[in-house]
């Protein structure tokens, strides 16, 4: 009998790749951040809804899900600026550097959560 690492692994390898995609969108928004008429945009995936429905967590407790935004496709977004420039720009310091923030806290937290689960496997293949 093998070792489904899909059902052993969980959603874990799926956040990961989200949080790399994510931290790719927000570091070409706060690299964007003089750039006029930029348009700031952030990744949004199923995974965040569905760690809410599987976990419980309520939209408020994922604070990048609360930002405004206009949908591009199923996984972007452009944000909504809280202020308006007079270049266009939609990128704001302040909520990029938040939302970059908590996106590398997320990773870490799904990375340790994915450490964790091989080295349980690593104890149920050798027998601990």
């Amino acid at each position: 009998m093998g070792i489904s690492f899909d059902k052993g692994l969980g959603v874990h390898p799926q956040a990961l790749q989200f949080r790399i995609q994510r931290s790719t969108v927000l570091a070409s928004n706060l690299a964007n951040v003089d750039t006029p008429g930029f348009k700031a945009m952030d990744a949004v995936f199923a995974f965040d809804r569905a760690l809410e429905n599987s976990v419980g967590l309520s939209s408020s407790d994922n604070h990048h899900m609360d930002l405004p935004s206009q949908s591009v496709d199923g996984m972007t977004k452009y944000r909504i600026p809280n202020q308006q420039t007079a270049d266009g720009n939609t990128v704001e310091l302040g909520i990029e550097q938040a939302a970059f923030a908590r996106n590398t806290l997320d990773f870490q937290t799904s990375f340790a959560f994915l450490n964790m689960k091989f080295k349980g496997l690593d104890r149920a293949i050798n027998g601990r």
